[in-house]
Order: structure tokens, then sequence, then C-alpha cells
């Protein structure tokens, strides 16, 4: 049972939830934050999975496509292996809680 505190927030863990379901786009995952009720400035957004992606929890690239004849560059991303790591680290934390707190009954497989 680890007691420290995780080391990302509440918004990085949806981003590498998702993340950890599929590699998607950066448009994809700004659509999938909407839904939560984010609705954070395209460069808010970008400076944060830059932050990902130097912290090693996120691998970015661009996809090159053509659309109506246009060019469009579109920012992708997976999950790293260290993202993997902190996001088992981070389930693991607040399951813990929950459990210890008796909200939930810790699942046998964990």
């Amino acid at each position: 049972m680890s007691k420290r505190l995780p080391e990302i927030t509440h918004l990085q863990f949806l981003v590498l939830e998702a993340l950890a379901e599929r590699e998607t786009s950066g448009r994809a995952l700004r659509a999938m934050l909407a839904t939560y009720g984010i609705t954070n400035s395209a460069p808010a957004f970008y400076q944060m999975m830059s932050r990902l992606e130097e912290a090693g929890l996120a691998d970015g690239w661009y996809d090159q496509r053509v659309v109506d004849g246009q060019h469009i560059k579109e920012r992708c991303y997976r999950l790293a292996k260290a993202g993997k790591r902190t996001l088992a680290d981070t389930r693991s934390f607040y399951l813990d809680r929950l459990t210890a707190a008796k909200v939930v009954k810790k699942p046998s497989h964990a």
C-alpha cells in the first residue's frame, strides 16, 4: 500500500487513461476531455501534452494526411512505458484509499 500521493494531476490521469485504451490524436483527446467539461485552449492542452512527453509518460508524433486536397499535420499520442507504470501506481493508490475507506472492495486480481 503506497502512501505517496500520485505525481500526476486529475487531468493528466484522464489523458493517460485514454491513451491506455489506444493511440489517439490530440484532437480526439480534447474532444474526450470536453465530455468531462474540460475545455482548455488548444495551446494549454498541447503544453500539458508536451510536459507528459518530457516526463516520458507519453510519446507524440505528427501524422500527415490529405483532407480535401489539403495536407494536414495532426499530433498523435500513445502511452509510454513510464506512463503505464505511473497510471498503474495512480490506480493502485486510489484503489487502496477507497478500499481503506470501505467504499469499494479490492478486486481479488489486484
